[in-house]
């Protein structure tokens, strides 16, 4: 009886795969990458980016109660991998993760509309996406949650009405991919496993690894050598399953911005959740220090300290070295720079000080900044407001304190870039290497390029596409990363 629902059950899971691969061709790379196991590791189903686990009394149960249940759970495990879901950080709230999660995948489902995977109460739950949406611009996992812990709404309510697949592997999944290994194991007769192996084939095994002194044998190690191995084995699994992910996802959206022209809008909660996990990150950090320039610095250089003459010295002559070391180095830091401020009436004042707070943090680490410096901050909307002219570190932490947002007018690039033209005519600058123009909106741009390097730097929560000269830099970060 057992093998019979199993092998109902991997029918009707065949069934689901054959379906989504005719209805959404962009997924075939996603579909192809997971293999359905029958296992006891779940209940119902689950992934963990690896096999698709499903319990085969549950998928029969769901068959049973309505046809496109399983294509239906099949194709949600799957977004969770597309989009991720699973590498996640333990320490979250693991019930609102799971919900924000769900939801993001059932709303990516829903609007695409397709009656294969339609179930009952589905009136439901696009009543209640509609009502989340009022409160979540941008409607993804990471602000779903970021909305429930803010509000902590009717989680309990809102997990049985979307939950479709078990999320507890994504939480502990050592055990989980021990079993993925036996499983694989199993399959492959070449896996080195050693079990099955002749005795002939076991004795040339061992006296390769006696000639081969890194031939992979941990038998002699210790029980800590041996876990701290594993747990790197782990961890290298993990970066090499997340970018598999990463270039099926990145393939699905290109793939889904030829198929979003003949489905309209039907696709847009999913290319906008693709698009978010797709997203390039940046590092504001690295990014300002690109701006910086070779100078002198007092301090020991031992890059140039030559130690033979040192202690050849010190063994002729005692304690006289023959060279002592250079107490100056060239190091790179920023020294001549202009930040300018985006004023206009669209752009948060509290967002203005949380930026130059940041700048400032990271502007003033020894290895950033030379003791004399030459800053000009440059607050602008549609006309200069003020501009500050700061040549040491106290004049920084004065500014920090006292800043005040002027301006709040239109946007206007332009007179930022004509202004500091004039102060380089004016000799205010001996080398002035770039600057970094902050907003948050769009503006005109001057039609020639600048003869510094300038950047761009736009905050926002969407997935806007600024146009912007060919010359100038563009970056965009969102509030959380300033």
């Amino acid at each position: 009886m057992n093998d019979k629902i199993t092998a109902l059950s991997d029918s009707v899971i065949r069934y689901a795969q054959s379906m989504l691969v005719v209805k959404l061709r962009f997924m075939d790379m996603a579909i192809s990458s997971l293999a359905a196991r029958a296992s006891d590791v779940t209940e119902t189903i689950c992934t963990n980016g690896q096999f698709v686990y499903y319990s085969p009394r549950f998928v029969l149960k769901c068959y049973k109660q309505c046809a496109t249940f399983p294509t239906r759970q099949y194709l949600h495990v799957i977004f969770h991998c597309v989009f991720r879901h699973f590498f996640v950080n333990t320490l979250v709230d693991k019930q609102k993760w799971n919900v924000a999660c769900d939801i993001a995948v059932e709303n990516a489902l829903l609007e695409l509309g397709l009656d294969c995977v339609t179930i009952p109460n589905d009136a439901e739950r696009i009543n209640e996406i509609n009502k989340l949406k009022k409160g979540i611009k941008y409607f993804n996992a990471e602000h779903i949650y970021r909305y429930f812990l803010d509000k902590d709404k009717e989680i309990d309510r809102l997990e049985k009405l979307f939950a479709q697949d078990d999320h507890s592997i994504w939480y502990d999944r050592d055990e989980h991919d021990d079993e993925s290994q036996d499983e694989s194991n199993k399959d492959d007769p070449g896996s080195g496993n050693r079990n099955n192996s002749s005795p002939e084939e076991s004795d040339s095994q061992d006296e390769s690894n006696e000639d081969d002194p890194n031939s992979g044998n941990r038998s002699n190690s210790s029980p800590e050598e041996r876990d701290s191995q594993n747990d790197a084995d782990n961890v290298q699994a993990m970066r090499e399953l997340e970018q598999q992910w990463r270039d099926i996802s990145e393939k699905m959206q290109l793939d889904l911005e030829s198929f979003s022209k003949q489905q309209g809008n039907k696709s847009g909660g999913l290319m906008q959740s693709l698009m978010e996990v797709n997203r390039e990150k940046y590092d504001y950090t690295a990014f300002l220090k690109k701006f910086a320039v070779y100078g002198e610095a007092m301090k020991i250089n031992d890059d140039e300290f030559d130690y033979i003459f040192y202690t050849y010295g010190l063994k002729l002559y005692k304690k006289m070295p023959l060279i002592e070391p250079l107490e100056y180095k060239d190091v790179k830091r920023i020294k001549e720079f202009v930040i300018a401020i985006d004023t206009s009436g669209s752009t948060s004042g509290a967002l203005v000080q949380k930026f130059l707070q940041k700048t400032y943090n990271i502007l003033k680490q020894e290895e950033s900044f030379f003791t004399k410096i030459n800053l000009h901050i440059i607050q602008c909307d549609a006309a200069i407001q003020e501009h500050v002219k700061i040549t040491c570190r106290e004049e920084f932490d004065k500014y920090i304190n006292e800043m005040k947002i002027k301006g709040l007018g239109g946007t206007d690039f332009r007179p930022v870039f004509s202004f500091v033209d004039q102060l380089v005519e004016n000799k205010e600058f001996s080398n002035l290497k770039g600057m970094i123009y902050f907003t948050d909106g769009y503006g005109s741009f001057p039609a020639y390029r600048p003869a510094y390097k300038t950047a761009v730097l736009f905050v926002e929560d969407g997935y806007n596409n600024y146009d912007i000269p060919a010359w100038a830099i563009k970056l965009i970060l969102r509030p959380e990363e300033i």
